[in-house]
């Protein structure tokens, strides 16, 4: 790894400890709700407020864009963070939650990590150099079979419930297994990993996906254009496959692939 890819190891790792730590406190995190299932702990303030800190000591005039502060979104190199992605799991003491960090550098994503402290999971990757999940090299899925593969889909309370539930009964009748584990940016390592073969969600927010859609990329997947608009600020669809069902999950999902 290279001296960018060594910092982004070093801050998500420190930033993971302290995720680890505050879950296997005796007294449990508190939390609260920002909205319907939308969950807030002190220790997503206290992780973003660290990784900020880290930024500005380390790359010092970078941007940084937060799901909890907030931040410039016009900036040449941006860092994109969501200091827990998967606070309800957090919450409610289920281990499965990570942070991301992605950098994007004129509108493009250049690096990003995804670390999942409880089983000390890094994933990690840097535009043209691969995807690595602790030190080995990541590829999608070579499955070919619809009724043989994973399909994780996302939700979240800012759509109704009635196109997800028809996306899975969709992904249901192709054959597909189909799961949600509460986390996007871990479904999309999980792409890059080669354990799912798909992760859609009709709605989320670039925090979620700015280090995820990079590992895809880098293990060989495909996704969708979601840097359009004002992803940035407003979230768009995604959608990451292996690449030999992408386009029957394409299809399957209505969301089109680049």
């Amino acid at each position: 790894m290279n001296t960018l890819t060594h910092a982004i190891e070093a801050i998500v790792r420190a930033a993971g400890a302290m995720m680890r730590d505050a879950f296997n406190d005796p007294d449990k995190p508190a939390y609260s709700l920002k909205g319907r299932q939308d969950y807030l702990t002190v220790t997503d303030g206290a992780v973003e407020r660290f990784v900020r800190a880290e930024i500005e000591r380390r790359f010092p005039g970078d941007a940084v864009l937060g799901e909890e502060d907030g931040g410039a979104v016009t900036a040449a190199r941006l860092w994109i963070v969501d200091p827990i992605d998967g606070t309800a799991n957090f919450a409610r003491q289920i281990p499965h939650f990570c942070i991301s960090l992605g950098l994007l550098v004129d509108g493009r994503l250049e690096a990003g990590a995804i670390y999942e402290p409880m089983h000390d999971e890094l994933f990690i990757a840097q535009r043209g150099q691969g995807a690595w999940c602790n030190g080995e090299r990541m590829r999608v899925s070579e499955l070919t079979e619809l009724p043989a593969a994973t399909l994780e889909i996302g939700w979240s309370a800012r759509l109704p419930a009635a196109p997800y539930l028809a996306l899975v009964l969709r992904g249901m009748e192709a054959g597909c297994s189909v799961r949600r584990a509460g986390s996007g940016a871990l479904g999309l390592a999980y792409v890059a990993a080669g354990r799912s073969e798909a992760y859609a969600e009709a709605h989320i927010n670039a925090w979620d996906v700015a280090a995820g859609l990079l590992l895809v990329e880098e293990a060989g997947g495909r996704v969708n254009d979601f840097w359009t608009a004002d992803a940035l600020t407003q979230g768009n669809p995604v959608l990451a496959t292996n690449r030999r069902l992408a386009a029957e999950l394409s299809v399957l999902t209505g969301i089109g692939l680049k």
